[in-house]
């Protein structure tokens, strides 16, 4: 199939929205402002302020939906995938602001790319200009690592280590691919989703590219808090959910991935006396009951991550050094 212009690629932007207008209004007005035509989808998951009723005033032109009742960052994304037909879907968190350039470059890397390729993961910056990410990487026990979290601008790198697939601050896929893998799992209600359907895609034979130009900035934890026992519960239901859905403890691997589940667990249980990462996971096992996915990828995992690689990767400021 021959290759089309950049031009030619037409995009839908979905923001799942969940309060926070101070970073809602921001976000919207830059991809409002993009230099590359895009349909802008926002999704209301029942949010807890007047953010929903904001929008509607302030940017009439663009797509507002309402989700009745709060229904996790999965299924409002879905939704607003299912409301736009684009040759593109780029999901936004609402935390994001984009270069008046994202949408362009994002849809120039599509059309200069082979039909293989299914997603594209853009690099941003966090609000002091180091990396927030960049893709995500992951090891043999299917633990997702965001790429160059941290580190300083000049680190980041487009192939090195392997870009499994988007991180979920800004990911961008094909929708004829999300329509032959199926679009985000909403059994996981936030965290891990995006690193699940990444696997789907690698797993259906498709690849993906890193972009090398910042492309926005995120704010990041505007949703759950980072660091809350909220976030590390819900972080860890996704943890718990993939390692079941995926089978990962019926491979080689499974006593390394206990080993260091139980570390993660325990580390948190005595240095904050909190048990949201146990929890999480625990919740997420028994979720997953009766999920099956493929057989875990070969392509785009890093294998040459180890035991204690594996370990160093969670620790803050990792990419930092």
């Amino acid at each position: 199939m021959p290759k089309t212009t950049g031009q030619a690629v037409t995009i839908d932007a979905v923001v799942p929205v969940y309060g926070g207008w101070q970073h809602v209004e921001p976000c919207l007005t830059a991809l409002a402002t993009q230099t590359h035509p895009v349909n802008v989808i926002i999704v209301d998951d029942c949010g807890p302020d007047d953010t929903a009723d904001r929008v509607a005033a302030a940017f009439p032109e663009l797509t507002l939906l309402r989700n009745e009742t709060n229904r996790g960052f999965a299924a409002t994304c879905n939704r607003g995938i299912r409301h736009g037909s684009a040759d593109v879907v780029v999901l936004v968190n609402s935390d994001v602001i984009a270069e008046p350039t994202l949408m362009a470059d994002i849809a120039a890397a599509f059309a200069d790319a082979g039909d293989d390729v299914a997603s594209v993961s853009p690099l941003l910056t966090t609000p002091d200009g180091r990396v927030d990410s960049q893709g995500i990487t992951a090891d043999a026990t299917c633990a997702g690592f965001v790429r160059f979290h941290g580190a300083d601008l000049s680190r980041a790198d487009a192939q090195d280590p392997p870009v499994l697939g988007p991180y979920g601050a800004v990911a961008a896929y094909r929708r004829r691919a999300l329509d032959e893998v199926g679009v985000l799992d909403e059994g996981i209600f936030m965290y891990g989703e995006e690193l699940d359907l990444a696997l789907r895609l690698r797993a259906g034979g498709y690849d993906t590219v890193a972009l090398d130009r910042p492309g926005g900035v995120h704010i990041g934890g505007a949703s759950a808090g980072e660091g809350s026992p909220r976030q590390i519960r819900l972080a860890g239901f996704g943890r718990g959910y993939l390692l079941r859905a995926w089978g990962v403890l019926r491979t080689r691997h499974a006593v390394r991935a206990l080993a260091i589940e139980a570390l993660v667990c325990l580390r948190r249980l005595v240095l904050q006396r909190d048990a949201s990462a146990l929890v999480g996971r625990v919740q997420g096992w028994r979720a997953a009951r009766g999920v099956e996915r493929p057989q875990i990828p070969t392509r785009g995992i890093d294998r040459s991550i180890g035991l204690v690689q594996s370990v160093r990767m969670r620790q803050a400021g990792y990419w930092a050094r």
